[in-house]
């Protein structure tokens, strides 16, 4: 089967370069006939497993039909299949730049995000940089519910990161959307976030200013998550390990996505001092 699979591409390769010949009756190449035989020639060698010809069967696509910006994505997806990741990754980001230059920003968008969650597994800090250039994308053409959800990509991994001052102004971002869109309930779970994140970086007072600003979100005051939060930030301060201890062992705090809640709520027992550990 890939031994046929592998003649049939030859074969369109074959009739691809005879499309690109010239002669005293054809004085023009037929660039388009031959981008539609590299493009059957890649699938033939991606069906038999032979990633590296079909991605050069790809790229010899994208050269002779320049409209067809998928077709680098797809020499991506390639590299991708050999785990040549970083590779993968540039094809992606070249053919994104290309997707923006042609007006369909959305695609670009979806792009960034599918090389995002390639990346992610092996480099974290380039999974952020794709999340929040995607995120910027959804919100420039004013897609914000798409662009919120790339921005909590983005920061759950800061924080995995640790780089906790910038995970803490990409959840302000964030909080800030959802208040755009009104949907409140989010907003109240990314202030829950804030204050961890300000706890672990040991700002009590940035912590309490996110309570704060919060009062004004309609339902936040006397909310689970406020009373949580105050508690929270009384128990920190006055250093009462008790009222600490239940309010990170809730089932508000537990049930957190495990990046912005576990390593955080143990870095803040540690910090405020307490031995609060099972």
């Amino acid at each position: 089967m890939a031994a046929q699979k592998i003649n049939e591409a030859h074969e369109h390769i074959a009739k691809a370069e005879k499309c690109l010949k010239t002669s005293l009756t054809k004085w023009k190449p037929d660039f388009d006939s031959a981008a539609s035989e590299y493009a059957k020639a890649a699938v033939c060698f991606k069906n038999a497993k032979q990633y590296e010809q079909a991605k050069d069967a790809y790229l010899k696509e994208a050269e002779y039909h320049t409209e067809n910006k998928t077709a680098i994505e797809q020499a991506g997806m390639m590299m991708k299949e050999q785990k040549k990741m970083p590779e993968a990754i540039q094809y992606i980001e070249k053919a994104c730049m290309m997707y923006m230059e042609n007006g369909t920003p959305d695609t670009a968008a979806m792009a960034l995000d599918r090389a995002g969650k390639l990346i992610e597994p092996i480099n974290l800090e380039k999974a952020v940089d794709l999340y929040q250039k995607a995120a910027g994308v959804f919100e420039n053409e004013d897609r914000l519910r798409q662009a919120v959800e790339l921005l909590g990509k983005a920061s759950r991994l800061l924080v995995r990161l640790k780089r906790l001052d910038e995970a803490a102004v990409a959840l302000q971002k964030e909080k800030n959307m959802y208040k755009e869109i009104e949907n409140f309930p989010m907003c109240f779970k990314k202030t829950t976030a804030q204050v961890l994140v300000h706890l672990h970086r040991g700002d009590y007072v940035a912590a309490d200013k996110c309570v704060r600003e919060s009062y004004s979100l309609p339902g936040y005051s006397g909310s689970e998550d406020c009373v949580a939060m105050e508690t929270l930030l009384q128990g920190y301060d006055e250093q009462d390990e008790d009222q600490v201890y239940r309010v990170c062992n809730s089932p508000l705090l537990k049930y957190m996505d495990n990046d912005v809640s576990t390593k955080l709520i143990l870095a803040i027992k540690m910090i405020a001092g307490f031995s609060l550990l099972p």
